[in-house]
């Protein structure tokens, strides 16, 4: 039968070999760049040790995604009932970015279905901002646009990444916006880089650290009273970051963004499959995945609230507000730093910038 394979943001088709996980290894190496040697998984020259071999390849010429996947320190979540696979980012690459500060890079579609890629802004401080039409942030590209005409030519730049399914519901809020807006059908961010709700900013600097991690901001004043976080403090903290290299000394430190659980990390895959089986108007099929993500991770807005508008749900009505609620009596559980509510800044310079 054929079966769908979920590879990070990219989708393929293969002819599964018995169950769904059997896959030809010619087929992997084709999907994924990764084949079984002599000396192990192996991909270009990097190889990967196999102690039990019958185990990868329980047929000749056949492998098993339940046993590689593993071993190559990706997630992996089976869904035997639409025959899809769905394989999350390297481990090592998030704790890159968590505990290295070395911010992974990505290539994803702009509006147009140009693919960009964080690579292109090396050499220049970035402020990477998640956001969503599903949430109200998706009214702050204006001032994230405000802030790029402002810090531009002292260094800046500001990219916007859409944690939404088809480039048409982000078009509407990026009229008139030239900074790079982009989409990302499988939420891969919210993976990598351990992302939990949006409005999420990330700062990465000209040599592609991690300067300041996840950190919820806004642009405008439009539901501070709803929030209660003002957009200024953050806005102020860029401005010192851009023009004398300030940073927060909490900004600064390793560890400063809890690592995802396990549960949180299935959650993201299940969801990336009823994402999937959306866009293919299997709604019905795609009903399943979706629950079992929210019940993994009930209080992650990647998750739980981003489901709501992909199964005919309101993302702003009352379940939101009851989500929000439980979010709020929960301690507002986040990955990151807490949100700027002053404009109070170690004045100190980082003599490295």
């Amino acid at each position: 039968m054929d079966a769908t394979l979920l590879w990070e943001a990219e989708v393929a088709t293969f002819a599964s070999a018995g169950p769904v996980t059997r896959i030809a290894a010619a087929d992997l190496f084709r999907l994924t760049g990764w084949d079984l040697r002599a000396e192990g998984l192996c991909n270009g020259e990097a190889c990967v040790p196999v102690r039990d071999r019958a185990a990868v390849e329980p047929r000749a010429g056949v492998l098993d995604l339940e046993v590689v996947v593993p071993l190559l320190d990706r997630p992996i979540v089976v869904d035997a009932e639409s025959g899809i696979v769905a394989v999350g980012t390297s481990r090592q690459a998030r704790r890159d970015a968590l505990i290295a500060r070395r911010a992974p890079t990505f290539a994803l579609p702009d509006l147009t279905g140009r693919l960009r890629s964080l690579d292109e802004l090396r050499g220049r401080v970035t402020v990477l901002v998640t956001f969503s039409s599903w949430c109200g942030c998706r009214y702050d590209l204006p001032g994230w646009q405000a802030l790029q005409d402002e810090l531009g030519a002292e260094g800046l730049s500001v990219i916007a990444v859409a944690f939404d399914q088809e480039p048409e519901v982000v078009a509407p809020f990026a009229e008139g916006i030239s900074i790079p807006v982009l989409h990302d059908a499988a939420h891969l961010l919210s993976e990598l880089y351990a992302i939990s709700n949006v409005p999420t900013v990330v700062w990465i600097d000209e040599e592609g650290k991690v300067a300041r991690p996840n950190t919820p901001a806004f642009a405008t004043d439009t539901f501070a009273d709803f929030h209660g976080v003002p957009s200024g403090p953050h806005l102020e903290a860029i401005r010192a970051w851009v023009r004398h290299g300030t940073l927060a000394p909490d900004a600064s430190a390793p560890g400063t963004v809890d690592e995802l659980r396990e549960e949180e990390i299935a959650a993201r895959l299940w969801f990336r499959i009823g994402a999937h089986l959306h866009r293919l108007g299997r709604d019905a099929e795609a009903a399943t995945p979706f629950a079992e993500a929210a019940r993994l991770a009930p209080l992650d807005f990647t998750v739980a609230r981003a489901a709501m508008p992909l199964t005919g749900r309101d993302p702003f009505g009352q379940e939101f507000l009851d989500l929000y609620d439980a979010w709020v009596a929960a301690g507002r559980p986040f990955h990151g730093l807490e949100p700027d509510v002053d404009v109070e800044i170690d004045a100190e310079v980082d003599p490295g910038r």
